[in-house]
């Protein structure tokens, strides 16, 4: 079995939702104590059936929902789903329709929880199956808890003989073999109940029979208790047609003292009156001051959150412009050494210059001193061996000027060179300064606008992940209803599903007269009284000897005694029991004895309670236990009124199905945005860090 995925939703410290992903290979969960790794383990075995609130380390299962912090509301519900890659088919026929398998488990407070595979409810037996037969579960010693290698250590060969089995990939089969044990043990303690219920039913019988006795004798003591009683209620009489006489003297002194409480009543009704007309402008105005509260406590709850927003947009705009500062500063920085560097060549050239100034002169006067010397050396080369020194000197002169002569020349060459790339310099400076400034205003706007992307990359983030979280809210409130409608419909289908079984099974193929009945609720026991079992039997014809034969009304009906209604008018029947309805009243509990005496052969009173009164003197109270006919009847109408609220629990179920999708759409359209205005965000804030860098 490969686990693909882990999703937690309001389980333990995962109050959002989060997804965990298996990906091929080794993934590991690093944090420090407290962070919540170990709840990961525990949704793991919970998912898979974990059913042991200590497992959970907890008191009780719902311990397991988030139960609220200082700063989040608890939560109503807690799910974990496992997704499980079936891309081989290797599941069970019930769970193998899919490349994918998605269990989840869901609990809600005061409601139990639920297992769904691929979105169908199923058993929680079947689940813990399905990864029985994987050879593992929330019991198996695959899921490594602390301690537990120490137990497998120090364990018993029992317990290391349960690791080989689930090994051997045979742990499913002790799993079924166990649950068939306990369905065989079941069986054999159901036989026992059933001897034991034959038993109590004999004893029963036996106690019946006494019983019936002991009613006869009962009726005996019951006619001289009568009589005794008449004799009773006479002398009561007596002494209370006394007690009138003495309580009219009595109330004809009370009415005396009860007209001046009237009056005094009176006095004091009017002045309640007037209270009363004073009270509603004060009730008005309270009303008026409540609304003008409300609306400034959300104007100061408004503007307090703006307060905030604004206040933390303050903090990031002061930590860009001290970045622009330093900026500027550095910019400024380079724009002095720049200014520098410019002076410092255009100092040396004008040391240059003022260099080149005395060489012409003296050029000149080495040129002038050789033309003497030529001139001089001319004139006296015909006394050649007289002014041999002479020669010789200015010969030496000569050389030594011409050097001279020679360096001037090349030094004059070396300072218009360096004058030239000075000049060019100074030109190349210039330009580089220009495209500096230019550069750096430019940078400025650049700076400006990604700026003010970002600024509208973050209201846009905010607006998105406000709208995110009150999406995230409404849709787990449309889950909670979800959840409790589906759990109400389930409940009521179950109530349906065991009340239609139980009515198909006491039906006798529509042979008896009472499953063609049909009674207002409210009055089966009123019916059930008047009938009894006799709407078990059938409608026969012909030649048949028990049961209900067809018969024509009496030419002269008999009226009932006043004050008594037809029963026939609350009761939908067949026409074979139109004689025994016609001759059947309805009539208030207190009424019943007071009529009886006016029946006439044939005719009885009933009353909504249950009670019944027959023309021959017989009567039954509705303490006695109601009857069969009567607890059916409500079985019927009860059913009824089950499935038109089954409809409309089915209908509202599926309305809060529908908004719980709606929201889920949107919410996921919303997490898409929440990721581009992310991203949005990242490209913006990218921006402003390189034209800051450019800047």
């Amino acid at each position: 079995m490969r686990l693909t995925r882990l999703r937690l939703n309001g389980f333990k410290s995962f109050v959002d939702p989060t997804d965990l992903v298996i990906h091929e290979g080794l993934t590991g969960v690093v944090g420090p104590n407290g962070c919540g790794k170990s709840n990961l383990l525990e949704a793991l075995r919970w998912v898979m059936g974990e059913n042991r609130a200590s497992a959970m380390r907890g008191g009780g299962m719902e311990d397991v929902i988030f139960n609220g912090a200082a700063s989040r509301p608890a939560r109503h519900f807690a799910e974990v789903a496992i997704v499980i890659d079936n891309s081989d088919r290797l599941a069970p026929a019930g769970f193998n329709d899919a490349d994918q398998i998605e269990i989840v488990r869901r609990i809600t407070r005061e409601a139990g929880s639920a297992y769904k595979a691929n979105s169908k409810e199923v058993r929680a037996r079947d689940v813990q199956m399905l990864f029985a037969d994987a050879s593992t579960g929330s019991h198996s010693p695959a899921l490594v808890r602390q301690g537990q290698i120490t137990e497998l250590i120090n364990a018993k060969p029992k317990a290391r003989r349960m690791i080989l089995e689930e090994a051997a990939g045979i742990s499913g089969l002790y799993q079924r073999r166990h649950e068939a044990e306990l369905r065989l043990t079941a069986a054999e303690v159901n036989l026992t109940r059933v001897d034991d219920v034959l038993e109590a039913l004999a004893q029963q019988v036996s106690v019946l029979t006494r019983q019936a006795k002991q009613a006869a004798r009962y009726r005996e003591i019951g006619e001289e208790l009568r009589r005794a009683e008449g004799m009773l209620l006479y002398r009561r009489w007596r002494e209370a047609e006394i007690a009138r006489a003495e309580a009219d003297s009595a109330l004809r002194q009370r009415l005396t003292l009860t007209a001046q409480a009237e009056a005094a009543a009176r006095a004091a009704a009017s002045a309640r009156e007037g209270a009363e007309d004073a009270l509603p402008p004060l009730r008005e105005d309270e009303a008026i001051a409540a609304a003008i509260l409300q609306r400034l406590t959300l104007q100061r709850t408004s503007l307090d959150e703006q307060e905030a927003r604004a206040r933390q947009s303050v903090d990031t705009l002061s930590g860009r412009i001290r970045q622009l500062g330093s900026d500027m500063e550095r910019e400024a920085g380079l724009n002095r050494d720049a200014g520098e560097t410019i002076a410092r060549l255009d100092w040396e050239i004008e040391a240059l210059v003022k260099a080149s100034d005395g060489h012409d002169d003296w050029l000149a006067q080495a040129a002038e001193a050789a033309r003497q010397g030529a001139a001089e050396l001319g004139h006296r080369e015909g006394n050649l061996s007289q002014a041999t020194e002479d020669a010789a000197r200015l010969g030496a002169r000569h050389q030594s000027t011409q050097r001279l002569l020679a360096e001037c020349r090349s030094t004059i060459d070396k300072a218009e060179a360096e004058t030239t790339r000075a000049q060019s310099g100074a030109v190349v400076a210039e330009m580089a300064l220009t495209n500096a400034i230019n550069a750096f205003s430019a940078a400025e706007q650049a700076q400006s606008a990604a700026i003010a992307l970002a600024a509208e990359a973050e209201q846009a983030l905010l607006s998105t992940e406000e709208a995110r979280a009150a999406t995230q809210t409404r849709e787990a409130e449309a889950r909670a209803a979800r959840s409790a409608a589906e759990g109400e419909a389930n409940a009521i289908r179950a109530e349906v599903a065991a009340l239609a079984k139980l009515v198909a099974r006491e039906a006798q193929a529509g042979s008896q007269l009472l499953d063609r009945l049909t009674v207002e609720p409210g009055f089966e026991a009123a019916l059930g009284a008047a009938l009894t079992d006799d709407l078990r039997a059938p409608e026969i014809s012909g030649a048949a000897k028990s049961g209900w034969v067809p018969m024509d009304q009496y030419d002269l009906p008999q009226r009932l005694p006043a004050g008594a209604a037809p029963l026939a008018t609350h009761v939908g029947a067949p026409a074979v029991l139109d004689r025994r309805l016609a001759q059947t009243g309805l009539v208030a509990a207190a009424d019943g004895p007071r009529l009886q005496v006016h029946l006439l052969p044939g005719q009885r009173l009933v009353s909504m309670e249950g009670d019944l009164w027959r023309w021959d003197g017989y009567r039954s109270g509705a303490d006695d236990a109601p009857s069969a006919a009567a607890l059916r009847l409500r079985q019927l109408n009860r059913l009824v009124q089950l499935k038109r609220d089954l409809e409309d629990v089915a209908a509202r179920a599926a309305g809060a199905a529908q908004a719980h999708d709606a929201l889920q759409a949107r919410l996921a359209e919303l997490s898409r945005a929440d990721g581009l205005a992310r991203e949005a965000r990242r490209a913006a804030d990218a921006r402003v860090t390189e034209a800051g860098r450019a800047a």
